[in-house]
Formats: C-alpha cells, structure tokens, sequence
C-alpha cells in the first residue's frame, strides 16, 4: 500500500527528505542563475521545496485510504495535477506578498508561473508513480515471506505427523511380537514390555527438527535392537561398522530406526535361519554415508505394511534438505541395501 511505501523509516523518510533537500538545492542554483537576489533565491526555493513536500504528504495521506484501481487510474495524474496547481499558485501568492515592492520578482513569479506549474505536476506524477512501484514491491515481499512461513509451518506440521505415524507403527509391531511371547514365554514377554517403556521414554523426549551426533543415536538404535532380541534372539545378528569420524557427526534424530526396522522385517519375518544385518557410517566430502544391509530370501512374500519405514524417511530428507537424491535402495543377490547421505550442518 502507498501507505507502506512513505511510512517506512528506512525507506521513504530518507528518500523524501533526500528529495527535497534536492529540490531545494536544485532551485535555489537555477533562480540565481537568472540573476535573482540570493536571498529572494533562498525564500523562493524555501517555499517552493515546502511546497513540493506538502504535495508528496498529501498524496501519502490521500493513497493511504484509497488506492486507485481499473478505471480510476486517471487520478494518478489527475491528483498530483491539481496539487501542483494549488502549490504552485499558492506559491506565487505567499512570496509576491512577501517580495511585494520587488517588481522585477513579481514579473519573475508570473512570467514563469505555468513553468513551475508543470515542473511541479511532472515531480508529483513521478513521485505517485514510484509510490506505486515501491508498493507493488513491498507488496510482493510480504506475498513472499507468507508464503515461505506457510512452507514453513506445513513441514513442521508434516514432520509431527510422520513422527506420530512413526511411534506407533514401532508400538504395533512391538505390541505383536510381546503377544505371540506371553503364552510360550511371558518372562521374556515382561522383559520386552520394560525395554519398550524404556525405549519410547527417550523417542517421545525427541524432536524430529534436531539433531544428534551419531554416536547418541546408535544407542537407541540398540535399545531398539534389545527389545527386538528378546523375539527373535540368536537369529537377530546386527554389527556396526562406524568410522571414529563418522562417530561426532550429526544427523536428523531416529532417522535410522524406520531403516533398521524395516531391515529386520526384510530379513526375518517369514524366515527361520539366521539373518545378519550391517550398519556402516563414514564421512565422504561434505556428507555423513550410511549403509544399511540385510541378507533376505527372494522367494519368501514381502510381510503386510512393507515400504513404509523407507517412505516416511525419503519424505522426511526432502522436507529438510529438499533433496530426492539422499537414497538409494537395491536388491542383488539376497541382499537389500539402502544408503543414506547426509548433509553436513555448518
């Protein structure tokens, strides 16, 4: 609004003072280059900048209500017009009282009255129309940064809901395997049910938006591991391979869980044998490079629900770095692999 683009400090007060010292300048040098007086110059110049400045504030206080639009865009021109007129007689009038015996100046003032008149017009139409560009500009960077903050705001939203969708899906499946052990073997049962108390006390103090140094996140990556020992036991074999660099490097929290559970339902659901699941973590470049890898048997069904651990950690990559690239999955020869990269913070 017009509004906007006079009342800002560090914009327009400095523009329109800078102006009219300008004008100011500009007309005092002209009016002495036409032989006048130096002090008629300075009070005609006086008059004439506070003249020019009354317009501009009369124009802000005017668009300041009303913007024209369509077809009243004619009082862009028609306004500054008429203002000038009333400026530039009033003008003439105030100084020929004051100058009044001076009958040379007073000749001055008529003889170039329509002159100043449409230099006066000329400024205030230009004056109108910047107001109208720095609006419009103005305009376009409050539209920008709601849309960035609204950006914002839907992937924050989007990042509770995936954290939401992420603990309980990891309670369900916790809450089947606690099942099939209470009848055969509720010690280990009741055992599952305190490390699945304990494991959810941390995940639901965490924050999806920070970040963790790996080496805090691999030990609820084995709290996890240990609640899901107490199903599957020996059968469960998971190594670690992390580099001493890759160690106080961070990352976005239980970011590696969703993988490292759908490793284990890759590998072992369906299955009877023993499956080894790897982890792997090295700094290359400016990234911090996981691997995870689990062995698993082609010919046996993908279990219900499959897909949705790698999905929500694809979304979660793009929602913070905008990137679709970060993954990568394969199948080769009874191995599934996923790897990750993952921009440093600076």
């Amino acid at each position: 609004m017009f509004s906007n683009a006079f009342s800002s400090p560090s914009k327009a007060t400095w523009v329109v003072q800078g102006a009219g010292l300008i004008w100011l300048l500009a007309s005092f040098l002209i009016l002495n280059f036409y032989g006048l007086d130096r002090m008629v110059s300075l009070a005609d110049a006086t008059v004439f900048s506070l003249v020019f400045l009354g317009a501009v504030f009369v124009l802000e206080r005017i668009f300041s209500f009303y913007i024209p639009k369509g077809g009243n865009n004619w009082l862009l021109l028609i306004l500054p017009v008429l203002l000038s007129l009333v400026g530039a007689y009033l003008h003439k009038l105030l100084l020929s009282l004051v100058f009044g015996e001076d009958q040379v100046y007073r000749d001055f003032l008529n003889d170039h009255f329509f002159l100043r008149w449409a230099i006066l017009a000329l400024a205030e139409v230009l004056v109108a129309l910047l107001a109208i560009v720095i609006s419009k500009l103005e305009q376009q960077e409050e539209s920008r940064k709601r849309e960035i903050q609204m950006n914002e705001l839907s992937r924050e939203v989007e990042l509770a809901q995936l954290r939401q969708q992420l603990q309980p899906h990891f309670l369900f499946n916790s809450l089947n395997s606690i099942s099939a052990l209470i009848i055969s073997q509720p010690q280990r049962a009741r055992e599952m049910v305190l490390q699945l108390a304990e494991f959810l006390r941390g995940t639901i103090r965490k924050d999806l938006k920070n970040w963790v140094d790996l080496s805090g996140e691999l030990e609820y990556l084995k709290m996890y591991l240990d609640i899901e020992r107490v199903r599957f036991g020996h059968r469960l074999q998971v190594e670690f391979v992390i580099s001493e660099e890759a160690k106080s490097l961070t990352l976005p929290q239980l970011l590696i869980q969703p993988l490292l559970e759908n490793a284990i339902k890759h590998g072992l659901y369906g299955t009877t044998g023993e499956v080894r699941i790897e982890l792997k973590a090295e700094k290359s470049q400016n990234y911090l490079m996981l691997q995870l890898s689990n062995s698993f048997d082609p010919e046996t069904p993908a279990p219900k629900g499959m897909g949705f651990g790698l999905s929500s950690v694809e979304r979660r990559l793009y929602l913070l770095f905008g990137r679709n690239d970060l993954l990568t999955k394969e199948k080769k020869e009874g191995l599934f692999q996923v790897a990750l990269k993952i921009p440093l913070q600076k």
